[in-house]
């Protein structure tokens, strides 16, 4: 008898309408159905990815803030800390520049081990400041991403495997950037929307035609049943 396989899913770039922004609402209901674990492994911050699956009705497991905060729907883990990144923060922001979000900043009010810079910030600063402080900086092309070097989704998804008890070997991933090669890397098929950037094409198992959430149903469609 077959079975659909794990599901591992980004977010933005992933699971968004064609223009990328915003969730196209066309995943809810497949996402739903799906009858084996769905682990949702973005970059946003911690409460949003536990919305999502909220919203949708399934389980809330989450790596989030790019593997620095891990959820298996009974244990938070938090593997990264945001001192360093919130002294970057300060530090950029007394060198002139903003972290470009406007004064309540919902992008970063509730980030839990990282901070994100919107891209229309100056980006060599900022790598010079979070090199000083022992950080990296990401382009998800959605944002910035000063983060510890340490943590990535693919360590989140081996805690919430170990946890859920699935097998990764099995499980099947999608995404667009950088952030997400880890997760290929950690699971057995992986897909590139054909929005990603050129390193999440270059790790994925297979690159799509369609974009965003036209590849990501494309997936769907393509592996349900196959386990």
């Amino acid at each position: 008898m077959t079975a659909d396989p794990p599901l591992v899913l980004d977010i933005d770039g992933t699971l968004t309408r064609p223009d990328g922004w915003g969730i196209d609402p066309r995943i809810f209901d497949p996402i739903r159905e799906w009858e084996a674990p769905v682990v949702i492994a973005t970059g946003k911050a911690f409460p949003y990815p536990v919305a999502l699956c909220h919203f949708t009705g399934i389980p809330e497991l989450v790596v989030a803030e790019n593997g620095g905060v891990v959820y298996t729907g009974d244990d938070v883990f938090f593997t990264a800390d945001r001192e360093a990144a919130q002294a970057v923060t300060e530090e950029y922001r007394a060198a002139g520049y903003t972290l470009g979000w406007g004064t309540e900043d919902t992008v970063n009010r509730w980030r839990e081990t990282e901070i994100a810079i919107n891209l229309e910030q100056p980006i060599e600063p900022l790598r010079e400041i979070a090199a000083k402080h022992g950080l990296e900086v990401i382009d998800t092309g959605y944002a910035y991403h000063v983060k510890d070097t340490t943590p990535t989704k693919g360590d989140g998804l081996e805690t919430i495997a170990d946890h859920v008890s699935f097998d990764l070997e099995a499980a099947v991933a999608v995404g667009d950037s950088i952030n997400d090669v880890s997760s290929f890397d950690a699971v057995g098929r992986s897909f590139a929307v054909a929005n990603a950037d050129e390193m999440a094409k270059t790790a994925a198992d297979e690159v799509l035609e369609a974009t965003h959430a036209d590849g990501t149903l494309a997936v769907l469609e393509q592996v349900r049943g196959t386990a």
